[in-house]
């Protein structure tokens, strides 16, 4: 994780994104300190990146990079406006001593990202329509040896991968039809049959956009419905405020980068 405390919006490059509406920092890292307190509470060792002046969002340290077994596929950021970030996780996973891949495809690590490490022996699901570029699903799968499953985004409000699905546990995941292509619902539906669907109350709540442990489900507070899904699922839903950093367009999985080593 990265604190926000050098959070703001400063241009858009997202359909969240609004110039002209005022963040409050301070909210931010308030809400930021109680989903690290949140993680830690539930038993999770949470590690943090330094944030840097200039790269307001740093805090959605999700985006720098995807991580399998030890190994991390680096990230090649869309938009000039966030490239210099790809350079500060590159730094932090040589720093614990993990592998770590460059990219030489456009892609933005756990936004269009998801390990699913029981489905076929450990599936990479992956993204793309708006951020990250196709040549990257397959040097992704060469980088982390595991099969990918490339899945069209079509809707700008779901410009990543981790706004429209997360992994729920090693085998199921949760997702919202309505933001992939036709062809790309087909393949969900065969490869989770039994897949916790939420409907677009839920995804423009950012529901979907969270972090689970098989047990527990951190999910941004607005997702009430959502939440009293994966309740009946037979998940644990912790919901946490995280209104200021939805301003960027991001919400609990934005704000993690899953280290699975």
């Amino acid at each position: 994780m990265c604190s926000p405390e050098h959070f703001a919006v400063e241009y858009a490059i997202n359909p969240w994104m609004d110039v002209t509406t005022p963040v409050d920092r301070d909210l931010a890292v308030k809400q930021w300190d109680r989903l690290r307190e949140t993680l830690v509470g539930l038993g999770h060792e949470v590690h943090l990146l330094t944030p840097e002046q200039g790269l307001p969002d740093m805090v959605y340290a999700a985006n720098g990079a995807f991580m399998v077994d030890g190994t991390a596929y680096g990230a090649r950021f869309k938009h000039e406006q966030r490239a210099a970030e790809a350079a500060a996780h590159h730094a932090f996973y040589e720093s614990q001593g993990w592998r770590f891949i460059a990219p030489s495809e456009t892609n933005e690590g756990e936004g269009d990202f998801a390990y699913v490490p029981e489905t076929h022996g450990g599936l990479i699901l992956a993204g793309h329509g708006f951020r990250t570029e196709i040549p990257a699903h397959a040097e992704a799968q060469e980088a982390l040896g595991r099969p990918v499953v490339s899945l069209r985004l079509v809707d700008p409000r779901f410009y990543h991968l981790d706004v429209a699905l997360a992994a729920i546990d090693d085998s199921n995941v949760v997702y919202f039809p309505g933001a992939f292509s036709a062809a790309s619902q087909r393949v969900l539906t065969q490869l989770f049959p039994d897949a916790v669907i939420a409907d677009d109350e839920d995804a423009l709540a950012f529901g979907l956009n969270l972090v689970s442990d098989g047990a527990n489900v951190v999910l941004n507070s607005e997702a009430a419905r959502l939440a009293g899904k994966l309740k009946a699922a037979g998940y644990t839903p912790v919901p946490v405020e995280l209104a200021e950093l939805k301003k960027g367009g991001g919400s609990v999985k934005c704000c993690i980068a899953e280290l699975r080593h």
